[in-house]
């Protein structure tokens, strides 16, 4: 098992964002996390990142590092896309151009390495992040909102990436309000303010 919560709960403003939550992420598992908007989903993610550490209940175990896109691009404006992905500020480092560029060539981007990112349109900015997909060995991945101002074509190719590492042992828990291929077979975790489904 790669990630196991138990007895997740939260609550903001007076109200509860979800409580009882209850589940696991095994090798090979791509989950689909759905919700109204202020479910709570990017909570939840980032307490599973380990980025929330205080003021919720319940327990997280995560026996393997993970890879955390928000839902905000961590693009820096002045640096290229190259640049970009050659640091991150998670301390993850890529620092061969030919692997940033076969990622950057994955998402699209062939051509745009040096172009500073401040150029870039918002979606393409976002396929800068989503290049750390095509980098990163981590076999965690928790992704915020992955397809937000990407279009169909690039939105297919993600869930190609997805169904690629859950081939290899790896597992993704995404957020989205949209609608997955039948081919992922994701299984679905809906929080609604109420607990596990």
């Amino acid at each position: 098992m790669l990630l196991e919560a138990v007895d997740l709960g939260i609550e903001r403003g007076g109200r509860d964002l979800f409580s009882g939550l209850s589940f696991s992420l095994s090798a090979g598992d791509i989950v689909h996390l759905r919700g109204e908007n202020g479910a709570g989903k990017t909570t939840l993610l980032r307490i599973l990142a380990g980025l929330s550490r205080y003021g919720f209940e319940g327990h997280v175990s995560r026996e393997t590092a993970c890879l955390y896109l928000g839902h905000h691009s961590a693009v820096k404006g002045l640096l290229s896309p190259r640049e970009n992905l050659r640091w991150h500020p998670s301390g993850e480092a890529f620092p061969d151009d030919t692997v940033i560029d076969e990622a950057l060539t994955e998402v699209g981007l062939y051509g745009y390495e040096d172009v500073p990112a401040a150029q870039l349109s918002a979606g393409q900015q976002r396929r800068v992040d989503l290049a750390r997909l095509y980098l990163s060995d981590k076999p965690l991945w928790l992704l915020d909102e992955p397809f937000t101002a990407i279009d169909v074509a690039g939105v297919a190719r993600l869930q190609q990436r997805f169904l690629e590492h859950a081939s290899r042992g790896g597992a993704v828990l995404l957020s989205s309000h949209q609608a997955l291929d039948a081919e992922v077979k994701a299984r679905v975790l809906e929080i609604s303010g109420g607990g596990t489904p």
